[in-house]
């Protein structure tokens, strides 16, 4: 059943020369890995807006400039990705950029920053879309977190379908959001050219306005530089692209520039025009919408795009988060298992491990997950400013041809990357402050996990000088239980491997063991029975107790213990239930006995 179903889900297993079957075109890698990039102009501009209003109506002209700066650090960010793409054209981002010119600790500070963000940007992404549709079908309102999580199952098994087929579906509603902004940015300025909007609905560029202060500015420019997220995801996901997958993702990564560049000031230019003052009940760009088409069809798309895109920005953390992991696993910071590839040939770990992480999010969040953007924004910065300083090391060090305009296109950002960190942690700081406790754990977690596989590897390693220990023969220990055929099988391999056979039985009561001793030398005379009373009714601890003492003596002639546990396995899986698994008990246990051999002897019902 449980095969069937996954088959159902995910699909047909993949051979492994179908990989480049999966990889992704500059369209569908355009929708998959800008839809956490694209999805922030929902929310970029109002929080600019949101800043300014404390100073009042009059300031929002300050958005304009605000907006040009945050293109500034857009332009920056993305020529610095796109020498990190060429670079290092097997992915990895941050991480790898950071870890080969800032040094370990940088990179691992970078990796898990995104790891982290990249929770964050499912579990925020997911319910703010939520919102999207609670809000405009307030009956659903007490089902926030049940909608949430299924939208994470939903993306979470579309991801293990595979990258192109994910890709494939959710290009569609990108693609429209794309389209609705492009119609509303552009019957916008059309109504506002030929005077359909009056010019009074806001203060001119240059207004004097009392209050305002160059912190001021640098928090509405922090806030807006949440636009910016997702921005790294295409470096980071360059293994996903076909050949020549550095090109294709250097074009797709200049597209999402343009895109994001064009979306983020046409709203910012209409929001100002139009005089918008930000809601908590109704979104900057409803708002729009709403002045520029009336409550009609248009509005109601634009608005369902907004929702859809905003719910599937969390698939950008599907596509980067698992080939993040890649590269942390292959340098042993994080467990292995995350390496592999699954049946559809993604990396089922990673997309397993965010979708469950968002989904405990969610709940403990109970799906209000808003006041974690701010720590969402700063785990992208501090990678940005990692990032951006290593091209700057890099650059000076190897000195290539053209190194100086790199050099300041890195410096550029790197500045610019820093003082929004800088502002985040100055005027949100009881927002962020958790990323100061989490990013040193976590880095303390990945040099623990580096040092067990250092610690497994010496261990492991054949050492030519030293001379393992010689087997001189087997002593095999087989508890039982009573005279069955299960143990019958058992004792028929056991004494076709070695003469040397001890068959065990713990007893709980004397008279017992008296009758089980007479029953075994009928039946089995020519093996050793060993009986063992058990005051306090454990099997376990008088059976260690006797491979204990077997152990040390067989020692002494170097002679290997080994314990045959005697297993019946049922026709049908629930049928375990009915029994005391106590062989399974003993094999847990004695596992962790150095020196001996644990060996199970199946014998299958076949009803």
């Amino acid at each position: 059943m449980f095969s069937y179903l996954k088959r159902l889900l995910i699909g047909r297993p993949l051979k492994s020369n179908e990989l480049g079957e999966q990889k992704l075109n500059k369209t569908k890698a355009l929708a998959i890995l800008s839809s956490d990039a694209l999805s922030s102009v929902a929310y970029g501009p109002e929080q600019i807006l949101i800043v300014l209003v404390t100073v009042g109506a009059a300031a929002f002209w300050y958005s304009i400039p605000i907006a040009a700066g945050v293109l500034i650090l857009l332009t920056a960010l993305i020529l610095s990705y796109r020498q990190i793409i060429f670079a290092y054209p097997h992915g990895g981002g941050a991480y790898v950029v950071s870890r080969d010119n800032l040094g370990v600790n940088p990179g691992l500070i970078a990796g898990g920053s995104l790891l982290v963000d990249y929770i964050l940007t499912v579990a925020v992404s997911v319910s703010a879309g939520t919102d999207a549709i609670t809000s405009a079908f307030p009956a659903l309102h007490s089902y926030t977190v049940p909608i949430a999580i299924v939208f994470v199952l939903f993306l979470t098994t579309l991801n293990l379908r595979g990258v192109t087929e994910s890709a494939s579906i959710l290009a569609y509603p990108v693609y429209l959001f794309v389209a609705a902004l492009f119609i509303l940015i552009g019957v916008g300025l059309y109504q506002i050219y030929t005077g359909h909007v009056p010019a009074d609905l806001h203060t001119s560029v240059g207004t004097p306005v009392a209050g305002i202060s160059l912190f001021l500015l640098l928090k509405a420019f922090a806030s807006g530089s949440s636009a910016l997220t997702g921005v790294e995801a295409i470096s980071n996901a360059i293994p996903n692209f076909k050949d020549p997958a550095p090109n294709n993702a250097s074009k797709t990564l200049m597209a999402m520039g343009g895109l994001l560049a064009i979306l983020f000031s046409g709203i910012v230019y209409l929001a100002y025009y139009y005089g918008i003052t930000p809601s908590v009940t109704e979104t900057v760009v409803s708002q729009i919408a709403d002045e520029t088409f009336g409550r009609n069809f248009m509005y109601y798309f634009i608005q369902g795009t907004t929702a859809l895109i905003l719910i599937l920005a969390a698939n950008t953390g599907y596509s980067a988060f698992p080939l993040l992991a890649v590269n942390l696993a292959k340098d042993k910071f994080i467990p292995r298992m995350f390496t592999i590839r699954g049946d559809r040939l993604g990396y089922s770990n990673g997309i397993i491990t965010l979708g469950v992480s968002a989904i405990i999010l969610i709940i403990l969040f109970k799906g209000q997950t808003e006041h974690l953007i701010p720590l969402y924004a700063v785990g992208v910065f501090i990678p940005f400013t990692l990032s951006q300083s290593g091209m700057i090391v890099k650059w000076v060090r190897e000195k290539p041809k053209g190194w100086v305009t790199k050099l300041i296109i890195n410096a550029t950002g790197a500045l610019i990357s820093l003082t929004v960190t800088l502002m985040f942690f100055l005027t949100k700081f009881t927002q962020v402050w958790p990323v100061l406790i989490f990013l040193p754990i976590i880095v303390i977690i990945f040099h623990k996990i580096k040092t067990h596989y250092e610690l497994v590897g010496q261990q492991l390693r054949i050492n030519p000088n030293h001379m393992p220990k010689k087997i001189e023969g087997n002593v095999i220990i087989v508890p039982v239980a009573g005279i069955t055929q299960v143990v019958e099988n058992s004792i028929n391999f056991a004494t076709s491997l070695t003469d040397q056979v001890i068959a065990v039985y713990v007893s709980f009561e004397r008279e017992d063991e008296r009758v089980f001793e007479e029953k075994w030398k009928k039946w089995q005379p020519n093996v050793r029975l060993v009986t063992l009373h058990s005051h306090y009714r454990s099997i376990i601890q008088p059976l260690t107790k006797f491979i204990d003492t077997v152990q040390h003596k067989a020692g002494e002639n170097n002679y290997q213990v080994t314990v045959l546990i005697p297993q019946f396995i049922t026709k049908k899986s629930w049928h375990n239930i009915l029994h005391n698994q106590s062989s399974l008990l003993i094999r847990a246990y004695l596992l962790f006995k150095r020196d001996v051999v644990i060996a199970t002897v199946p014998y299958r019902f076949k009803k």
